[in-house]
């Protein structure tokens, strides 16, 4: 895909070492800007780094330690990056888990407390500085599996996995992406800082690694690659034709309809306030 220049640009990027995120960071840094992968491990991603030196680039990668179900390593991950005194024009909230039971360190359900309560505290940590290094966006990689949730239990986030599979839990984690994303774009206009919520496609990406063989390589024939994967996130976080759609949620790089409860408002700031509580 063709992207303006972004040169003097600087981009974190959550799981940006592998699937869909490697290949957004490779594409944003091929195009000029600085981009930070944050991770849990910095040997995976300094494998990554290694590659991507042997590609042509004018901009640099660098990585950051970050654990999204640990509430301390989000908060030093914010801190580490604020302190080298760089302005933040791209955030990309792209990690995510599927399919693991279980509870994070500060005993929230695991799927809620990765794919949402984590990424929602990193924001919040990295707003002032996002506001600050207006214009800028936050993209947070969505599902249309937000479709096949009712709504958002509340009761469960502090309750472990309850489903066999995780697929409830995975698809009310999904839902909440779209209505934080809804949310921030109504707190923040007039900021200069803009909000996207993508669905990527299904694509054939590390999410998946908890399904066993040969199931999986099957699931693999029907999915898209991660390149094609990473291309909404690019168009919403550097696209000058989404600039003016903040709060949207995006497919195949067009900002279409989500579900019905998911343009809900009122639950927007309920999940809003109840985010607030659980990181605080």
């Amino acid at each position: 895909m063709n992207i303006n220049s972004l040169n003097k640009r600087v981009a974190l990027i959550t799981g940006g070492n592998s699937g869909i995120g490697r290949c957004t960071a490779l594409e944003l840094a091929r195009n000029g800007a600085h981009v930070f992968i944050a991770c849990r491990s910095k040997d995976k991603a300094q494998t990554v780094i290694d590659e991507f030196s042997t590609f042509p680039m004018i901009g640099k990668i660098e990585y950051i330690s970050l654990d999204l179900s640990d509430f301390a390593s989000i908060r030093e991950c914010a801190k580490t990056f604020i302190s080298k005194g760089l302005p933040l024009h791209i955030l990309i909230n792209n990690a995510g888990i599927a399919g693991i039971r279980g509870l994070t360190h500060q005993g929230f359900e695991m799927t809620m407390g990765v794919n949402h309560l984590g990424h929602f505290l990193l924001t919040q940590e990295l707003l002032p500085l996002l506001i600050s290094s207006a214009p800028s966006r936050i993209v947070n990689v969505a599902s249309r599996a937000h479709f096949h949730a009712k709504g958002i239990d509340f009761a469960g986030f502090r309750e472990s996995t309850q489903t066999k599979f995780g697929i409830k839990e995975y698809c009310e984690s999904k839902l909440a992406n779209v209505l934080f994303t809804m949310e921030l774009a109504r707190r923040l206009k007039g900021t200069g800082v803009s909000s996207y919520a993508v669905h990527p496609g299904v694509v054939a990406s590390s999410l998946w690694r908890v399904v066993p063989e040969p199931l999986r390589s099957f699931m693999k024939i029907f999915m898209i690659s991660n390149k094609s994967g990473a291309k909404t996130s690019l168009h919403c976080a550097t696209s000058s034709r989404s600039a003016f759609e903040s709060g949207s949620y995006y497919a195949d790089s067009k900002a279409k309809k989500p579900s019905k409860v998911a343009t809900d408002s009122a639950l927007a700031m309920q999940l809003w306030i109840k985010s607030s509580e659980c990181v605080n």
